[in-house]
């Protein structure tokens, strides 16, 4: 087992070392948001889940084994032209065949971006469909509040910065005001694959200077819905 593997282990009470690799990955790579990992480090904090943070040398330096020794890897929101340009083609190679054969991916972001068919060494988890930004890129706008509308008949107010909308792929889980995918679901391979437009884990930072009716703690809390339903293999409600 590589030493970077368990740089970061979290349960509530206390950290403390495994005898193997946590059960998720958070990569926290080139192109990644630190504010969003820290933010999704509390979220797994609060739900008591171990997990591991990698960068892009140690993920570029693991093998397909070595990343099926873990059951989620979770990529946040950044950059995800830089995100993909710090890995290779043989390494998201490796995740990919990793998600084929059992990994579960959650992707925030530019972390769907990434999982798409993406010319940046995306993981092409969709098998063919790459991902445009949601139409409000088109009018000039590059965060806001987006209403979600979730396929429980739920509506949830999250931030949503320059993210992707997820026509295409999947079974549709939350949709955007205009009605295109927000959230979506999948599998590939044997692997299950959640995919997110919206930030539901921003951070209190990100929330500033905009009018959330939705308060920070039930997204946060429909954040851990995603991560948990990611990490089980669970098929959320979906349209």
């Amino acid at each position: 087992m590589r030493a970077g593997l368990l740089a970061v282990c979290v349960v509530l009470t206390a950290c403390r070392p495994t005898t193997g690799p946590a059960p998720i990955l958070l990569f926290n790579g080139a192109g990644t948001s630190p504010e969003d990992v820290a933010s999704l480090e509390k979220i797994l904090s609060g739900e008591r889940l171990q997990y591991s943070l990698i960068n892009s040398r140690q993920l570029k330096g693991m093998t397909e084994s070595e990343i099926l020794r873990s059951r989620l890897l979770i990529v946040p929101g950044g950059n995800f032209e830089r995100l993909g340009n710090s890995l290779t083609s043989s390494s998201a190679a490796n995740i990919r065949t990793a998600v084929r054969n059992g990994l579960n991916y959650l992707g925030i972001c530019a972390g769907a971006f990434f999982a798409a068919n993406s010319p940046y060494n995306g993981l092409n988890l969709t098998s063919g469909p790459q991902f445009s930004f949601y139409a409000a890129e088109a009018r000039g706008i590059r965060k806001q509040v987006a209403p979600i509308s979730t396929a429980e008949g739920q509506t949830l107010e999250m931030y949503w910065e320059d993210g992707p909308q997820l026509s295409g792929w999947g079974s549709v889980v939350a949709r955007y005001p205009d009605g295109t995918p927000a959230i979506a679901e999948g599998s590939f391979g044997t692997g299950w694959v959640i995919l997110t437009g919206v930030h539901p884990e921003a951070p209190a930072s990100w929330r500033r200077g905009f009018d959330f009716k939705t308060p920070e703690a039930l997204d946060h809390a429909y954040a851990a819905t995603l991560i948990h339903a990611a990490l089980a293999r669970q098929t959320l409600p979906h349209f």
